[in-house]
């Protein structure tokens, strides 16, 4: 076998219709397009949404809601989860960064611990943001918040 005598597989190449090249082809006229109407023109393209004159779905689905471009996005920590992390590992103190380290927040968050959970022991909580019932569970088991 030779590079030179390869050819595609019996009935696997089907020459393309030659579209609008006049009447002699059987293909010339409208070219395939129909009479009249916006698709048959050049330059025809349908518009996003379009239901062909039908209220689109966008118009007829009222609006609601707003979003804030000032808010603040936080990654949440609560405290039985930092209880479970001190037990395992053996740590009282907990910066954003070991936080980070151990999963629980991601690399870009800003972090806020929240009070869901039990909490015994005595920990140092670093974190940007604290809700009022994880700070009083952390200051009651002993331990101390500093936000950053």
């Amino acid at each position: 076998m030779n590079l030179h005598t390869i050819k595609p597989a019996k009935g696997s190449v089907k020459t393309r219709k030659r579209i609008g090249r006049g009447p002699g082809s059987g293909l010339g006229g409208t070219a395939a397009r129909g009479h009249k109407g916006a698709k048959s023109r050049s330059g025809y393209k349908k518009k996003e949404g379009f239901e062909g004159g039908q209220m689109p779905l966008q118009r007829r689905v009222p609006k609601f809601g707003f979003r804030n471009p000032n808010r603040v996005a936080y990654g949440t920590v609560n405290i039985g989860q930092l209880q479970t992390l001190s037990e395992k590992t053996g740590e009282s103190s907990f910066t954003v960064e070991s936080l980070q380290k151990y999963g629980l927040v991601g690399k870009n968050d800003k972090v806020k611990i929240l009070g869901n959970g039990e909490l015994s022991a005595k920990l140092e909580v670093e974190a940007h943001a604290f809700s009022a019932t994880a700070e009083k569970a952390i200051e009651a088991a002993g331990g101390s918040v500093k936000k950053q």
